[in-house]
């Protein structure tokens, strides 16, 4: 028992003399990794507060989409870009003001919508649709040249098909009809082979050209 004892006072001690050496850092680290720990939950319920106030306003936009209501996609879509610029919403909700407002005949504000988009978006995919339409739009303002500046931009090998056949639709409008038919013959190599719809599209653009001189 004694023998107990003492082994029990030597560990004893031991520890006291360890922790008299490393308490101090011990009770630091201890206290590093908890305010780390509550700044990473504070985090993220900043990000789920605002991703849900940024969602409740993208229902906004679609709502006033929906109803025609430009002004009111305007607001809303505005809103969002404002308070909520890094999340997806703000994205979705400037792509949906901007076919809104292609729509309705304001060229203006959806060319601004889809820049913001093409030049804002953390999603690659967001951005490369957004890019795409934005040539659209600058084909109705017949701005050739800064469509195919757009449509040169770097994108994802998913929308390859659809650049190259947008940058044929650009070659249609400035007349040059053998570089759209060239680039109607790339978009068809790139398009997927189940992709019907595309595949489609781009056949009756091409077969719109007539036969080759």
């Amino acid at each position: 028992m004694a023998t107990y004892d003492l082994e029990e006072q030597e560990q004893l001690a031991t520890l006291k003399a360890w922790w008299a050496e490393n308490g101090n850092l011990v009770l630091t680290t201890l206290s590093l990794v908890l305010i780390v720990l509550a700044g990473w939950q504070a985090w993220n319920y900043y990000q789920r507060n605002q991703a849900a106030q940024a969602s409740a306003l993208y229902g906004a936009v679609q709502k006033a989409a929906g109803a025609n209501d430009l002004k009111q996609v305007r607001e809303s879509a505005g809103a969002i870009l404002e308070q909520y610029p890094r999340t997806t919403y703000a994205a979705m909700a400037a792509l949906v003001s901007a076919k809104a407002h292609f729509q309705g005949g304001d060229l203006k504000t959806a060319h601004a919508q889809l820049a913001w988009v093409a030049e804002n978006a953390r999603d690659e995919a967001l951005q490369d649709i957004a890019r795409l339409r934005l040539a659209s739009v600058m084909l109705d303002e017949k701005a050739y040249d800064d469509a195919l500046k757009a449509l040169d931009a770097k994108h994802g090998a998913a929308f390859d098909a659809q650049f190259l056949a947008a940058r044929g639709d650009v070659f249609v409008a400035q007349g040059k009809k053998e570089e759209a038919r060239g680039a109607y013959k790339a978009a068809l190599d790139k398009a997927d082979p189940k992709d019907a719809g595309l595949r489609g599209s781009i056949q009756l653009r091409l077969d719109a050209l007539g036969t080759a001189k």
